[in-house]
This record gives structure tokens, C-alpha cells and sequence, in this order.
């Protein structure tokens, strides 16, 4: 998670909204990135998305099994459905949140019994770092 942390950081210094991500398979590093919607001008460009893109090419394959999802904030509908699609058995994240989130805030995604594909989720790793720099890049944003 403070691997993601760093990448959030990186992607606030681009003047995005700092949320990072990292996946992870055996203990080595499979791909991580930070939010790009507005380098990119791609609104789904968010940092579930990057990683879940890069692992995708690096591998050839889009199953991502045997992969755990670090990410500093809670994922959205776009990002949970994303992570199902491609089979992450695992997601950690940091901050919830409570207007998008879909690993337990606003709905569970990411472990619906209706879906084929569900995850097991840990929350709060890292929150309140997480929480904080969402707090002070908005904060400066507003200002």
C-alpha cells in the first residue's frame, strides 16, 4: 500500500487526483500507476483501470488470477465492475468512499453474489494517509 501511497503522490504532482494502485503477484510487482484522466483526457483513465491495462498487455491475458489490488481509495462502480471482469482475487484499499464506493460504501461490487467473479476485500490499510492527501489535494484545488 505505501507502494500505491507513492504513486498517488506522483499523480498529484501531474495535477490529478491522487488515488495510486499497485497489483501484485507473489510478492513481485506485476504493474502499478496513479490516476491519468485528465493526462490522458480519458475519463476511465483511473488508476484501477492503468494497472488493470498494464498487467492485462504485460501478460497477454486479461485474467489477472493470482493478483492482489492495492489501492488508496475505495473503488468505483467503473473500477469494481473492471476488477471482477478481470478475475483480481484480491483487493485491498485505503480510503473509503462514501459518494462512489463499490467494495462496501454505497454497494459491494466487488463481493456481489450475483456475479461469477468475486473478490476478497480489506479495507482501511493506509486510510487516514490516503484520506489525507485526497483532503489536501482538494483543499489546494479549491483555493
Amino acid at each position: 500500500m505505501a507502494r500505491a501511497l507513492e504513486q498517488a503522490r506522483l499523480g498529484a504532482l501531474r495535477s490529478e487526483v491522487p488515488v495510486g494502485a499497485v497489483l501484485i503477484r507473489d510478492g513481485k510487482l506485476v504493474a502499478e500507476g496513479h490516476n491519468r484522466t485528465f493526462l490522458d483526457t480519458d475519463p476511465t483513465a483511473h488508476a484501477e483501470s492503468v494497472v488493470l491495462r498494464r498487467a492485462a498487455r504485460a501478460q497477454g491475458d486479461f485474467r489477472l488470477e493470482g493478483t492482489t489490488l492495492y489501492v488508496t481509495l475505495e473503488p468505483c462502480t467503473m473500477c469494481a465492475g473492471s476488477i471482477v471482469l478481470s478475475r483480481v482475487p484480491r483487493v485491498v484499499f485505503g480510503a473509503w468512499d462514501p459518494k462512489a464506493g463499490m467494495g462496501g460504501s454505497l454497494d459491494n461490487l466487488l463481493q456481489d453474489p450475483r456475479l461469477n467473479h468475486r473478490c476478497t476485500v480489506t479495507s482501511d490499510v493506509l486510510a487516514e494517509s490516503s484520506a489525507q492527501l485526497l483532503r489536501r489535494f482538494f483543499r489546494a484545488r479549491r483555493r
